[in-house]
């Protein structure tokens, strides 16, 4: 068992301890996927994609990222990358159509930051969206707290 003081300290900030109730943080700004990604339009037509906090969470402490090809053209809902942690292997998914242009290489040395910033600096990849439409089909932080809180 762990120590419970430990234990809220070491967990990410993002994270606040409600008695015995762990809320997680979904900002408002941002679109999510079923699949426990999170979708940030910038720059017109792209897209930069993480995983929840619910999801970081969930996996546990994050080992290994297997990021995506730069280049690479992707389908919403196909398996793109994959995240390793101490509990499980789990896919990653487009949750938009087009092309990857930029990965986080810094996951490579330090895949803990999907666990410690999982909505700033444990971005995964940006995708160069073919249809923007295709955002209004993802849902907001409201109907993802219910997605998590059911």
């Amino acid at each position: 068992m762990h120590n419970d003081a430990a234990f809220a300290q070491s967990r990410p900030l993002a994270q606040q301890n409600v008695g015995k109730l762990l809320t997680m943080l979904t900002p408002e700004d941002l679109r999510y996927s079923s699949d426990h990604e999170w979708i940030r339009l910038e720059n017109g037509n792209r897209a930069r994609i993480g995983i929840t906090d619910y999801a970081q969470d969930a996996l546990g402490d994050i080992v290994f990222v297997d990021l995506p090809l730069v280049g690479a053209q992707v389908t919403a809902g196909d398996s793109i990358s994959e995240v390793e942690s101490t509990k499980s292997v789990s896919d990653i998914y487009a949750p938009l159509t087009g092309t990857v242009v930029e990965v986080n290489g810094e996951l490579n040395d330090e895949p803990e930051r999907l666990n410690n910033d999982p909505y700033g600096e444990g971005w995964i990849f940006i995708i160069e969206v073919a249809e923007i439409t295709a955002l209004d089909e993802l849902m907001d932080a409201a109907a993802y707290g219910e997605l998590t809180e059911g």
